[in-house]
């Protein structure tokens, strides 16, 4: 078994890997050759956190089963906010060939799915970007989207603006070169913006939906559990596109969504269809169209980007091989 740590996974694999990866995956969803079973949540409601336990195969090739935890409260301690593995178990031996670390392959892979919402939902001459929370999960989604859009302006937004000073610094440090502003005033932020990220643990909206000029797409990914929403409510029922990455999922995680159905004013079936049929079929967008794209997570999302590591790694010969 090859085991391959955090801080050695990122100075080797790139969101160029992640996004070429994670697509490769969507084209095989798409032609139904990917087994995803629903994965079973935790909660840690002392620590406001959770356990995820998520299976997956790609079909006859590789399974892969990862755990990863989300506790907010372990900055704090020093310890990271989220913590994960995937195992890898190829499948014409059932040999348990590669252990791993899942914490930034998790970040990774939920920005690729947004960059690639974004490619195909929002307008390509996209240049303000206003990023609500700027957590753990935010990073990846800017450099995703800065990997696909012509993003000259990002706007943070963060309950305690320190942070968000310290998440502009370390952006810049790892070469983005976009203006980036700091600002407090939610509702300035949204109305200048093309694109909308949220990346929050919120129990309540996180903007108002007045506030979303005609022509932005809207990316959720930080909620993922029932009680959990960012995106308005009222905002649901008036969008022009509301793609998701995985519909059984969204249909018990997406707090917004199910919001919104519980409301009367939305349904599932009014969703316009999920990722991977977004880049099959494409997506012909009017310049005013408001386009959503919400994320919840699902396992053969991070088994793209494990798999797309393991080889990577067996080839340039990355890791340490352990007997198992």
């Amino acid at each position: 078994m090859r085991i391959i740590q955090d801080s050695t996974i990122q100075k080797f694999y790139t969101m160029k890997d992640a996004l070429r990866d994670v697509e490769q995956m969507l084209l095989r969803i798409n032609k139904g050759q990917s087994v995803n079973p629903h994965r079973t949540v935790i909660d840690v409601k002392k620590k406001s956190g959770s356990v995820l336990y998520m299976p997956s195969s790609n079909g006859d090739e590789m399974a892969a089963v990862k755990i990863v935890s989300i506790f907010p409260e372990n900055p704090g301690s020093g310890l990271p906010t989220t913590q994960g593995a995937i195992l890898l178990t190829e499948l014409r031996s059932g040999r348990h060939v590669g252990l791993v670390a899942g914490s930034y392959l998790t970040r990774l892979r939920t920005g690729a799915l947004s960059a690639l919402s974004a490619k195909h939902l929002a307008r390509p001459d996209s240049r303000v970007l206003t990023v609500i929370g700027t957590g753990a999960m935010a990073f990846e989604q800017v450099v995703g989207l800065v990997e696909v859009l012509p993003i000259d302006e990002i706007i943070l937004v963060n309950r305690t603006p320190e942070k968000a000073v310290a998440f502009a610094e370390r952006l810049m440090q790892f070469g983005v070169r976009a203006k980036i502003v700091v600002e407090t005033d939610v509702r300035k932020a949204v109305e200048q913006a093309d694109v909308v990220c949220c990346a929050t643990r919120s129990t309540e909206d996180v903007f108002e939906a007045d506030m979303v000029k005609p022509g932005t797409h809207i990316i959720g990914v930080g909620s993922y559990l029932p009680e959990m929403r960012e995106i308005p409510v009222e905002l649901i029922p008036q969008v022009d596109a509301l793609y998701v990455d995985d519909l059984d999922g969204v249909r018990v995680e997406a707090g917004e969504l199910i919001a919104a159905q519980e409301a009367g004013t939305w349904s599932f079936e009014q969703v316009t269809g999920t990722l991977d049929q977004l880049v099959v079929e494409g997506f012909e967008r009017d310049p005013d169209a408001i386009t959503v794209f919400k994320c919840v997570g699902a396992a053969h999302f991070d088994l793209a980007v494990a798999k797309g590591v393991y080889e990577k790694a067996v080839v340039e010969d990355i890791g340490e091989e352990v007997a198992f």
